[in-house]
């Protein structure tokens, strides 16, 4: 059995760094090293600079910047790590900071803490369920780990089943571990998803366009037919409807929106309202 590799993301020899800004929307190459603006607000107004993020308490003070999928921060580098669009989004506060991330179109999952998953239940050994989540191990959910389980009420879960819940130990030196409450103990959701319906993959990307707050394909999908659906950041989707071709002509409607533009979906939504 071959020995894993450890993968060291360095900076491409001969590369300039380019701004953040300037590249906002293109896309970026892994090993790409970008810089950040910042304020310099001893130096007077209108008087900005482009320099590496610095990680110490003067600079974090006037430039608050959180690195999301895509980015990996090294000693004062800000490194790309995957190939994709970059992204930024404005903090709440209004200042040069905000969030970068790149946005890719894969499908190979890596588990992150505090992310919703659909899993599918794999083996049971003793009290600990093997779910299996996309990534490149299954993940570990106890039996205690569901709203109301105790030693004597056990859930009733069975290998097959799917499982909804979240990530609380996601790292790269431990085992994934899930579970289907809150941190109030309440089930919120989460748990066995009912055997009826369809499970399907798509890529992460489409995951994430699909839960943004002002998303309109789920809008336009729930005004066509009555529905059941789950998203799991690993990229699996449940939907149920109440015929099974209802059920199959929503899945190919979200398989196929991300490669429509918006006139195109109209088309077919309208269409459909027809039938």
């Amino acid at each position: 059995m071959a020995e894993p590799k450890l993968v060291v993301v360095e900076s491409l020899p001969g590369c300039r760094a380019r701004a953040a800004r300037t590249v906002l929307g293109q896309v970026v190459l892994p090993g790409e090293e970008l810089l950040l603006p910042e304020q310099e607000e001893t130096d007077g107004p209108g008087v900005a600079g482009e320099r590496p993020l610095r990680l110490n308490a003067a600079v974090c003070s006037r430039l608050r910047v959180v690195c999301g999928p895509g980015l990996r921060r090294c000693g004062d580098r800000l490194l790309v790590t995957k190939c994709g669009r970059l992204r930024h989004k404005e903090s709440g506060s209004g200042s040069s900071g905000g969030i970068y991330w790149v946005d890719s179109q894969q499908k190979r999952y890596v588990p992150v803490k505090g992310d919703h998953v659909i899993g599918i239940v794999t083996a049971k050994s003793g009290d600990i369920f093997k779910v299996d989540v996309g990534g490149s191990e299954p993940a570990s959910l106890s039996y205690l780990a569901f709203e109301g389980a105790t030693k004597r009420n056990r859930p009733n879960v069975q290998v097959g089943d799917l499982i909804y819940g979240q990530f609380v130990v996601a790292n790269k030196d431990m085992e994934p571990e899930m579970v289907c409450i809150d941190s109030c103990g309440r089930a919120n959701g989460m748990g066995v998803i009912g055997q009826d319906g369809l499970l399907f993959k798509v890529t992460l990307g489409l995951i994430r366009k699909l839960l943004a707050p002002d998303c309109e394909i789920i809008q336009e999908v729930g005004k066509l037919y009555p529905l059941e659906i789950v998203f799991g950041m690993n990229g699996r989707i449940w939907v149920k409807a109440k015929t099974i071709q209802q059920t199959l002509i929503l899945a190919n409607i979200l398989e196929a929106c991300e490669h429509m533009t918006t006139d195109q979906r109209k088309q077919i939504f309208a269409r459909l309202a027809e039938c």
